[in-house]
């Protein structure tokens, strides 16, 4: 009993540290959904294999998508006739750099960590394209007019629309795009990362994790190999990011797990592998690995020192706004998850057909003659 109000707790604290900036963050990208025009990146973007890798990296810092609906844009960037380092570097800055996720990074690790992920991350990206189109260059002639891949977005996501058409400001998509569209994506991912670093919290005993954390580069390593094949939003990733901070990582493979894990989920691998083919799947893994590697042992030797972690979990009363951030947080969540539960289903249509000869009903065979027949439908 004790444990699972410790659990309820740890949620809680969790829930109230970050709720109210993810709010305000899926806000601010539901009015840059408004603002920026759909066809933003492509249309800027161009085909020169060095200034698009730069410019597919900055394009994609104000784009408010997440880890999921990014893969169908990078997916149109390619059709569009983008190299594929610029698709790569797309795919790596455009979630991580999200609005919401910044104000969640900062809500719970500072301004310091904030903007060194950032800068980070951007660098990342930029470096991870340049690779990938100096190791596999490519003529534009042989980039394919048509690519399919699979999404893990619904048709109604924030990466179905291709309208060029002059969008007008409406505050009401502002609420729909930034609570409905691109929350639904990281619902699940979100109550998932709650959830486990509640529990890490809760039941990972503080002598196990110290012995865990004491090595730190098998700590990175461990880290690395652990967020790769994960699927881990950017945003959601965060509270179990601070879960493992309190248990003793340091700030250096929070941040590999933060990047590893958006940039390297099995999802957007698979898509990497359709899409680009497996020399560049294999390039984009090992300059990621290297890099976050590179700059997370950065970071715990000049930065190390720190104190970062914004989150604290000795009970304290939660202010007002908190408590109502979280709470419509909860509400988000659970409406997105069940949504498709309450909804009626359509009355399901069959097709007979009467014979004007004998007036009988006959069943829908394989071959119908039409000729002496009158076609109905009737619902059931």
């Amino acid at each position: 009993m004790d444990l699972a109000i410790s659990f309820a707790n740890n949620l809680l604290a969790l829930l109230d540290a970050f709720s109210i900036y993810v709010i305000l963050g899926l806000f601010i990208a539901g009015i840059l959904k408004q603002i920026v025009p759909d066809d933003f990146v492509s249309s800027h973007l161009g085909k020169d294999s060095t200034s698009s890798v730069v410019k597919a990296t900055l394009f994609g810092i104000p784009l408010p998508v997440c880890s999921c609906s990014v893969i169908p844009l990078a997916q149109g960037l390619r059709k569009e006739g983008a190299s594929k380092g610029a698709v790569q570097s797309f795919l790596i800055s455009t979630p991580i750099t999200g609005v919401d996720s910044i104000l969640a990074t900062y809500s719970l690790f500072g301004f310091v960590f904030t903007l060194f992920r950032v800068v980070s991350s951007i660098i990342i990206a930029i470096t991870v394209g340049l690779v990938q189109n100096f190791f596999e260059k490519e003529s534009k002639n042989k980039i394919e007019e048509k690519v399919e891949v699979s999404s893990c977005c619904s048709s109604s996501s924030c990466c179905d629309s291709n309208q060029t058409e002059k969008k007008k400001f409406s505050i009401i998509k502002v609420f729909k795009y930034g609570y409905g569209t691109l929350f639904s994506d990281m619902a699940k991912a979100l109550l998932i990362g709650l959830i486990l670093g509640a529990l890490f919290i809760t039941f990972m005993p503080e002598e196990y994790s110290k012995i865990l954390f004491d090595n730190q580069f098998l700590t990175y390593i461990v880290v690395m190999l652990f967020a790769m094949p994960l699927y881990t939003c950017a945003t959601a990733s965060l509270p179990i990011a601070a879960a493992l901070m309190m248990q003793g990582m340091s700030a250096g493979a929070v941040f590999i797990f933060l990047t590893a894990g958006p940039a390297t989920s099995a999802v957007t691998m698979s898509i990497v592998y359709k899409m680009l083919g497996k020399k560049s799947l294999i390039l984009y893994i090992i300059t990621i690995f290297v890099l976050a590697l590179c700059f997370g042992m950065a970071y715990d030797t000049f930065l190390g020192e720190l104190s970062i972690l914004n989150v604290s979990m000795i009970h304290e009363e939660s202010s007002l706004l908190e408590s109502l951030a979280s709470l419509l947080m909860l509400v988000l969540i659970f409406y997105h998850l069940f949504k498709n539960k309450f909804k009626k289903e359509e009355p399901k249509k069959t097709a007979t057909f009467s014979n004007k000869a004998d007036n009988r009903h006959i069943s829908t065979p394989k071959s119908v003659d039409f000729t002496k027949s009158t076609f109905s439908i009737k619902k059931d």
